[in-house]
């Protein structure tokens, strides 16, 4: 029995790194879980974002999965290591994989970082970075309304560019010519905020980095048949249907909701 890749997210973010995995494997099967009922993660403690991460990677395992991608920053940033060290399967994240791409694009070792709360009050792009280049000038800043933005279908609304220039500028005014988004939703803003920051700043997000990374881990498969892709939310699936398609680019069909605080176990 093929053993699926798995991939948590506070919501629909994470699809961005789905599709990046996807078109990389195309013969994995993929489980895809978005906790669309307690989303967004950023704001949320500590602890809290602890146990919902571990939940989240225990329903995963549930379904066999051979390894967890977390797709969610704000996870990655606060519950990664705890999750590396509670489970025995491989177990990675979105934050060093966009840390190396960030400096691999920057000319002249200025970065921007853009996350949730949870994400850069960790300060773990910060420290990642410095890690790989100890004089690297960082500015980040925490934009916790691109979200919201994201989750309701608001990404050409014109409040949306609104909040993006009152969170970007003062980031802009630090001369950066490279921009980490570090959060899975915010790439599909992408179009918007290049129009606030125009062409010479490189933007970065760390989905296709992570899919090489993941490239190391697993292993080609000779099988020539397609992988199953399951998705699953805690809430709301007609709007994550809507949303999925429109990031994915064609329709989901296998869509499943798990109700919080039942047994997360559904035979496929």
């Amino acid at each position: 029995m093929k053993q699926p890749i798995g991939i948590f997210d506070s919501g629909v973010g994470g699809l961005t790194v789905f599709r990046e995995i996807r078109k990389n494997f195309p013969y994995e099967d993929i489980i895809y879980f978005g906790d669309t009922a307690r989303v967004p993660y950023g704001p949320k403690s500590r602890n809290t974002i602890v146990e919902y991460s571990v939940q989240n990677a225990r329903f995963l395992t549930q379904y066999g999965a051979k390894i967890i991608v977390v797709a969610c920053n704000t996870s990655s940033a606060v519950a990664l290591e705890h999750l590396q060290k509670n489970f025995s399967i491989p177990v990675i994240g979105v934050i060093e994989s966009g840390a190396e791409a960030a400096v691999k694009a920057t000319c002249n070792n200025k970065i921007g970082v853009i996350g949730t709360d949870g994400t850069i009050r960790s300060n773990a792009y910060f420290n990642a970075i410095s890690a790989l280049f100890s004089k690297m000038e960082i500015h980040s800043r925490a934009c916790p309304l691109f979200v919201s933005l994201v989750e309701e279908g608001w990404e050409n609304h014109e409040v949306t560019e609104i909040i993006i220039k009152e969170y970007l500028t003062p980031l802009l005014a630090k001369k950066i010519d490279t921009l980490v988004l570090g959060c899975t939703h915010y790439p599909i803003l992408k179009p918007a905020i290049r129009k606030i920051v125009g062409n010479e700043i490189a933007l970065i997000d760390s989905a296709e980095a992570l899919a090489l990374q993941l490239q190391k881990l697993i292993p080609k498969q000779e099988i020539e048949q397609d992988g199953k892709d399951t998705f699953f939310v805690s809430d709301n699936e007609e709007k994550f249907r809507k949303i999925a398609s429109h990031i994915l680019g064609r329709n989901i069909q296998t869509l499943m909701n798990v109700k919080l605080g039942e047994s997360w176990y559904i035979p496929l």
